[in-house]
């Protein structure tokens, strides 16, 4: 294959996950990124290692895999090894509900390029995706030795800065003590009730609330059984 024909083909990607609704989700996701194609999925560790053998001898190797960090044989970290020691030259996104930075540490070494935290939108996803793929097409677009300016740009590529600015009224901080009682609070809470946690107004609280149901970071769901109008209620997606 030509170095163009390289940089244009669309990227295959291998999905790990052992929950099989996630698993469809993640795939789903990957065939509305334009460049991408979902080249299969494996619930475990042995199946994702086996697969990708198997791609790879048919002459359809595996570009990028999309890795959950907890399955129920291996742990993601060792299925990257293991990837990288059958000598299967792919790159690896960790999706995953693993926070611990000596375990981000530690998948980097084994060729995590980018970390998607769950829940994450599909905005979120799409952007690690797009990066992903202008890195590969600016190492792709280099013949023979490359040059410091080369590498620096397919650098930038993959670690383009994702955030976006919150919404005006908004504080990161804020919105980190928001996610925080939520997260640990287990039930369903509403703006009133996150108004005497967190300090804030009940006005506040419930754009707090909405902000991270819009994103993909809460359900939303009435809460009946009070007098008037049902109350929302709000409830941790992770």
């Amino acid at each position: 294959m030509t170095q163009a024909a390289e940089a244009t083909r669309a990227i295959r990607v291998l999905v790990v996950e052992d929950e099989p609704i996630v698993a469809d989700a993640h795939a789903a996701y990957i065939g509305r990124v334009p460049g991408f194609v979902h080249a299969g999925t494996a619930h475990d560790g042995a199946s994702a290692l086996r697969l990708a053998g198997q791609l790879a001898a048919a002459g359809t190797p595996v570009d990028l895999v999309l890795l959950d960090m907890n399955l129920p044989d291996l742990h993601g970290l060792d299925v990257g090894r293991r990837l990288r020691a059958a000598g299967h030259p792919v790159d690896i996104i960790a999706i995953t509900a693993v926070r611990e930075l000596p375990v981000v540490r530690r998948a980097i070494s084994v060729g995590v390029v980018h970390y998607l935290i769950k829940p994450f939108t599909f905005a979120a996803f799409a952007e690690r995706l797009e990066h992903y793929r202008v890195y590969r097409q600016a190492l792709a677009g280099h013949a023979g030795p490359t040059s410091q300016a080369a590498v620096d740009e397919a650098l930038a590529a993959l670690r383009a800065p994702v955030s976006k600015p919150l919404p005006k009224g908004l504080s990161a901080h804020t919105l980190e003590a928001v996610r925080d009682y939520l997260r640990t609070r287990g039930d369903a809470v509403s703006a009133s009730e996150l108004t005497e946690a967190v300090g804030i107004s009940r006005v506040t609280a419930r754009r707090y609330l909405e902000y991270l149901s819009d994103a993909g970071e809460l359900t939303r769901s009435a809460r009946y059984g009070t007098p008037g109008r049902p109350e929302k209620e709000y409830r941790w997606a992770g």
